[in-house]
């Protein structure tokens, strides 16, 4: 093959990667919250400080580390990660998403987009998808700030939790914990 040939075929390559933006999840500046509710009336804030991602070729991944479950108590946090998540075994849950880096990349700053998606959430090794809708801006310096539009209801259910539900009732208790949870997020992608 001529060298021009191949030069140019190189040059293609090298062009087509740097067209597809690859995006980073900024953690320091994203969060993930989720409320419970126990005793049919009480209901508490939860959160995951831990989050990585990226959206690459239009497909955003991101990886909850699910030993980072925060609630303000101590051994609440350690009955969740033992007793419900069983982060011995499944240490991380994470969420997938095909969406269109056409519409993404031609996002000018301050512009928002509605998308609706069917995300994939792999949870204490069940795999179900969600349909639901998502918000993203372009920020000024070229980010993207996506989140959900209504909370996404996830069902203990759904992902074998159920049993974790009861051993932490028994834990602490309670007349009940309900086993459907509204979960809300906002992410920060950066280039």
């Amino acid at each position: 093959m001529p060298l021009k040939k191949l030069c140019f075929l190189v040059f293609l390559l090298l062009f087509a990667t740097a067209a597809q933006a690859q995006y980073t999840l900024d953690n320091a500046a994203s969060s993930l919250n989720f409320i419970t509710i126990k005793k049919n009336k009480i209901g508490e804030v939860q959160s995951f400080t831990q989050l990585t991602g990226s959206i690459v070729g239009g497909v955003a991944k991101v990886t909850v580390d699910l030993t980072s479950v925060k609630t303000n108590i101590d051994i609440r946090d350690e009955r969740l990660k033992s007793m419900l998540f069983e982060t011995g075994l499944f240490p991380t849950a994470t969420v997938s998403a095909q969406l269109d880096s056409v519409q993404l990349d031609a996002l000018s700053s301050g512009e928002q987009l509605i998308i609706p998606v069917s995300l994939t959430l792999d949870l204490h090794g069940k795999s179900k998808n969600i349909e639901t809708s998502l918000q993203v801006i372009a920020l000024s310096d070229g980010a993207l700030l996506v989140s959900t539009t209504t909370p996404v209801i996830i069902n203990a259910f759904d992902f074998s939790l159920s049993e974790g539900v009861a051993k932490l009732m028994e834990a602490a208790k309670l007349p009940s914990i309900s086993a459907a949870v509204p979960v809300t997020f906002s992410v920060i992608f950066r280039r």
